[in-house]
């Protein structure tokens, strides 16, 4: 069970400095929430907005020093790493086709990067990004948050275990509704990002929840994908970048994968799921409902594990925070992997590593290729292409 007070440690916090997420920016509140929540960083800098007016409002709302408040990236790293207290780690939660620059001037200044996902926008700024982390000895994660959920490392510890056996089938869906209609277009800042290529990135809905999906399948059942074939379509008149995908999967052990994301599907808010067969056994978890995981055993009634509850594991335990009954999710998510980041952080300063399977720019990287085959194999009509 995560304690980020009752370590026997003390409050050793990680000195944390934000690239964006100032006044307005959902994903900011988001991260500095989570940062917070077991103890384990204090946000004391940041380069809220490239507007300094605004930069200078938000993190007086956020209760940074006003000499701690940056209107760019090369301030922010110029400010801070002159001074002792300088920052030790940075979080980037900027729109996309900002990570890159920030990630690689705070990588080579020598700080650690947690940043948003997708990583880059181009697979080859990504790798550029990994092997940058590697040789200075630097952290880089990246935030895919679903991967913190204590039923989704319950699910990938039965699949480690072989309680499902050889794995034949993955099917993960992420359904959104809130782009049916043509919101870019009236300004409203989270659509217009999104669904600007020059900001975005090649993929829309692929590249903002397909990703997702994506990287949850691999994690969970461990498996690579090793081809794909995709159909991206921009249902919505006027929308350049794709708002729903169908994508078929083949994986490195001969299984198949199903993924299908849409931000124009109705009746839909955060529809992440996962379902996973093998020889002995499936399960399936929705995002949802994300406090429950349905097993069933071939010829075996199904069973639900609940978080906290009987049948849940060391896996799922270990990122549990509160009793059973009591819903853990989305904040937590992300919680868990900052905390995993911090205490990789900690062991970094002694030449070690942790271990801990939160996703690396590794992963930040093989997302961003995924995202790029699934636009180069519709572009050619939808025929299969290798990952």
């Amino acid at each position: 069970m995560i304690e980020g007070q009752d370590d026997g440690r003390g409050p050793d916090r990680i000195r944390l400095g934000m690239i964006g997420g100032g006044q307005g920016a959902f994903i900011g509140a988001v991260h500095r929430i989570a940062a917070r929540i077991d103890d384990q960083y204090e946000l004391v800098a940041g380069a809220l907005s490239s507007n300094a007016e605004r930069a200078l409002a938000s993190a007086a709302e956020l209760g940074l020093a006003e000499d701690r408040s940056y209107t760019d990236v090369d301030a922010l790293i110029a400010g801070e790493t002159g001074r002792e207290d300088g920052i030790e780690a940075v979080a980037i939660v900027t729109p996309n086709h900002h990570h890159y620059p920030a990630a690689k001037a705070c990588l080579e200044a020598g700080i650690h990067v947690i940043c948003d996902k997708p990583l880059t926008v181009t697979s080859d700024q990504a790798n550029e990004l990994v092997e940058l982390a590697r040789s200075k000895n630097r952290i880089l994660g990246v935030t895919y948050n679903y991967s913190g959920y204590p039923m989704i490392r319950q699910a990938r510890a039965m699949i480690d275990n072989g309680d499902l056996g050889d794995i034949r089938i993955v099917q993960v869906e992420y359904v959104q509704d809130w782009l049916t209609e043509p919101l870019e277009q009236t300004g409203q800042k989270q659509a217009a990002w999104r669904t600007d290529p020059a900001q975005s990135g090649a993929g829309g809905a692929v590249g903002d929840i397909g990703t997702h999906a994506y990287h949850l399948a691999g994690f969970v059942t461990g498996l690579k994908a090793t081809s794909l074939c995709a159909d991206l379509t921009s249902f919505v008149d006027g929308r350049v970048l794709d708002d729903n995908v169908s994508v078929l999967l083949r994986y490195d052990n001969g299984a198949k994968g199903m993924l299908w994301a849409s931000q124009v599907a109705p009746g839909n808010e955060n529809g992440l799921r996962l379902r996973v067969y093998g020889t002995k056994g499936g399960l399936s978890w929705a995002q949802e409902d994300p406090n429950y995981l349905q097993f069933a055993a071939f010829g075996e009634a199904p069973q639900r594990i609940t978080r906290g509850g009987p049948g849940a594991g060391d896996a799922a335990a270990a990122v549990t925070r509160i009793p059973a009954g009591h819903p853990e999710g989305y904040l937590e998510g992300f919680a868990t992997l900052y905390t995993e980041i911090a205490e990789e952080i900690r062991a970094n300063r002694d030449g070690g590593s942790t271990g801990a399977p939160f996703p690396r720019g590794e992963d930040g990287a093989s997302g961003v290729r995924f995202v790029e085959k699934t636009v180069e194999s519709s572009k050619a009509g939808a025929i299969w292409v290798e990952v």
